[in-house]
């Protein structure tokens, strides 16, 4: 009897601070079954649905044993370790409270995004060492994301480091590393591209883009096409990024090079395109500090048409491209830039900047009512002719404006702003026999706005109008710049016009055409109209917008007439999931139009969308574009795109297809194109694309 009363009073001694929440060192111990102590082993034993509670530990097991001495707990039977938002589950836990150390066997467990699983485990607070792991992106499957390691180093939220890897999706896993580190803050993989189908200019397609983590911030990997009529196109690419809390970079780079023996054709100049083709791009973008930014673009093609043929989706986009490198300080009230534009590409004209340092002064006030502006630029300009072998451009130029206003509002409604200013132009390489030239130009005008609203109560509840605003502007604008063409025998003419359907600048100091001006005698007269309601999100949104505005020329160069075009602009908004926009340019004098380019935009949130556009130009395009998208369900839609040229009567292209969301990690798009009309582009195309939606 009394060896059962020491067994009692053990028991409660144990047991009793167990059971007592409100002390947070000892563990908080509950079954199903009644606890047990054994005496010779010192252990407390709980079976069914056991579940010991220690801080933000949770164990749950079918059985759980825990020494009362080594504050040594082992769960067995479907035992569950939980801490934070890390779930672990194992057949056999053994958990040391003493140290916070564990070891599982048979380990499964997840953390958003990742599933791992291991024959065995061990861990501490901080770090999880697996053995012989997996490691998908959401749960195991055919088309999921996959890692399998020898053993694989887990810091929660932060890492993953493995030994003896090899990655792929499902069971295809073709990459193999001696040594893989990961960043959970990024993708585990970054980019991964599939294509394949037919075109007859290339033949059978097959293509993969592949970017894996190398170190923090920086994805490596490249890019391979194969096409039975062409070759194989190759080439390594990558992204990275960075930073800190006030700084941060960001970019990405792609290349390819094949040797063609395809069915070429010519380049834009007509020449004959070589077999050895290929591209570089790079892309780049900088906060240096809270006050400095670097960017810059590098886009070399080995011939014009080499992105056309084998990459279309980035041609079609940007077909003119860029190379540049450009850094600008933001001060108080000034910006101070330096910017190179280079000619990697010898198919293209390009206005090389080698380079430009250029001064900016934001408007400011300088008292009586007066604001000033001020800017200025020393540049070295350079333009090389392409499929020719004559003489280039050459100019080392100095230029600055400054310009002087003040606005008059004798009244709410009216403002009055008589401007003038001046620019100062110095070459150092002239032309027609001068070394250097040296040009001054003036300007005189004003810019005068009438500011008039009204307002109506009027409500639609289905189209969510609370009232009525009408915003109403009349403006109108004058500059006098008489003697703008002065001196273009001597200036090199590398910054001239380049081509616009739209009204230029007016102002003297906003003009980039430097070397070939005009001189300037223009009215402009503008209409600005908005109508808007309510909104209790943003205080108010627009509804409609309709500016109108044309030049009056009292002075002009050959070919223009006294009244340009009237230009129009139009937007129509009256909710969400509709959008209407037009722009117009039409010659009063000719009753023609010039340009027409419209839009319309209905969508119901996710399930359908469809887009209308058209672009009319005079004796130039006459195209209708139509693209539509439909939800048939949660994995499904149905897409198409059509566009017509009506200069032509035919359809340029046509495209049809379904995109199929897979795992919720792959969007995978089955389309077919039909071409018409003379182009570089096959008749027939079939494309398989697969794309990553996120991991």
């Amino acid at each position: 009897m009394r060896r059962s009363l020491l067994l009692f009073l053990a028991a409660a001694l144990v047991l009793g601070p167990l059971a007592a929440a409100a002390d947070p060192a000892q563990p908080v111990f509950t079954s199903e079954s009644p606890t047990v102590y054994d005496g010779k082993t010192n252990e407390v034993i709980g079976t069914g649905n056991a579940q010991l509670a220690y801080g933000d530990l949770l164990l749950v097991a079918d059985t759980i044993r825990y020494n009362t001495v080594t504050r040594r707990v082992v769960a067995t039977g479907h035992a569950t370790l939980t801490r934070g938002p890390r779930r672990l589950l194992a057949n056999v836990i053994t958990y040391n409270l003493a140290d916070n150390t564990y070891t599982l066997e048979d380990l499964r467990m997840g953390e958003y995004p990742l599933y791992i699983t291991g024959s065995s485990a061990s861990g501490d607070k901080s770090t999880l060492t697996i053995n012989d792991a997996r490691a998908t992106v959401q749960e195991p499957g055919p088309f999921v994301p996959t890692l399998h390691a020898a053993r694989i180093f887990y810091t929660p939220g932060q890492k993953l480091r493995a030994e003896g890897a090899n990655l792929g999706v499902g069971e295809v896993r073709p990459v193999v590393f001696g040594l893989f580190q990961h960043n959970l803050n990024e993708p585990l993989i970054s980019y991964v591209s599939l294509t394949g189908g037919y075109r007859a200019s290339l033949g059978l397609i097959a293509e993969i883009g592949l970017h894996l983590p190398v170190t923090a911030g920086l994805q490596l990997g490249g890019d391979v096409g194969i096409y039975t009529n062409r070759g194989i196109m190759f080439g390594p690419s990558g992204s990275y990024h960075g930073g800190t809390e006030d700084s941060d970079y960001r970019g990405h780079f792609e290349s390819g090079f094949i040797r063609d023996h395809g069915r070429r054709l010519l380049d834009v100049l007509g020449r004959p395109v070589p077999a050895n083709r290929g591209f570089v791009i790079w892309d780049h973008q900088q906060q240096v500090t809270p006050n400095l930014t670097f960017n810059g673009a590098l886009n070399y093609w080995k011939d014009s048409e080499v992105l056309r043929d084998f990459r279309p989706d980035s041609f079609f986009p940007v077909q003119q491209p860029d190379t540049f490198l450009e850094t600008v300080y933001t001060g108080d009230n000034y910006l101070v830039s330096l910017f190179a534009r280079f000619q990697p590409n010898s198919f293209q004209v390009v206005q090389q900047r080698l380079p430009e340092l250029r001064f900016d002064l934001l408007p400011m006030s300088v008292g009586g009512g007066f604001t000033e502006r001020f800017n200025s630029s020393l540049a070295v300009l350079q333009e090389d002719p392409v499929g020719t072998t004559g003489p280039g451009l050459t100019s080392r130029r100095v230029d600055a404006y400054y310009g002087l206003s003040r606005t008059i509002a004798p009244a709410e409604w009216l403002t009055f702003t008589p401007v003038a200013g001046g620019r100062l132009t110095y070459y150092d390489r002239a032309t027609s026999g001068k070394g250097t030239y040296t040009r001054a130009l003036g300007e005189v005008g004003f810019d005068a706005a009438l500011r008039a609203s009204a307002v109506y109560d009027y409500k639609n509840p289905a189209w969510k109008i609370d009232g009525l605003r009408h915003l109403i502007t009349p403006r109108l604008s004058y500059r006098y710049i008489p003697e703008a063409d002065k001196g273009q025998a001597y200036t090199p003419p590398i910054d001239r016009e380049a081509f616009s359907t739209y009204l230029p600048p007016l102002d003297l100091g906003d003009l980039r055409n430097i070397d070939r001006l005009h001189a300037t005698n223009t009215l402009r007269l503008g209409l600005d109209n908005t109508i808007q309601t309510r909104d209790p999100v943003y205080g108010s949104r627009d509804l409609l917008i309709f500016n109108v505005a044309a030049d009056l020329r009292f002075r002009r160069p050959p070919g223009q007439r006294d009244l340009s075009e009237i230009h129009t602009e139009f937007a129509l908004m009256p909710a969400t999931w509709l959008q209407f926009d037009v722009y117009d340019s039409f010659s009063p004098r000719s009753l023609t139009m010039r340009e027409f380019n419209s839009g319309v935009t209905v969508h119901d949130g996710e399930q359908w969308s469809l887009r209308y556009s058209s672009n009319f130009l005079r004796h130039e395009l006459d195209d209708y574009r139509v693209e539509g998208q439909v939800r048939i369900n949660e994995a499904y839609d149905a897409i198409a795109r059509l566009q017509y040229d009506f200069r032509q009567h035919r359809f340029n292209e046509q495209s049809y297809g379904i995109r199929h969301k897979i795992s919720n990690l792959w969007l995978v798009e089955y389309s077919v194109t039909l071409y018409d009309g003379p182009r570089r582009e096959s008749r027939f195309g079939f494309n398989v694309k697969v794309d990553v939606i996120g991991f």
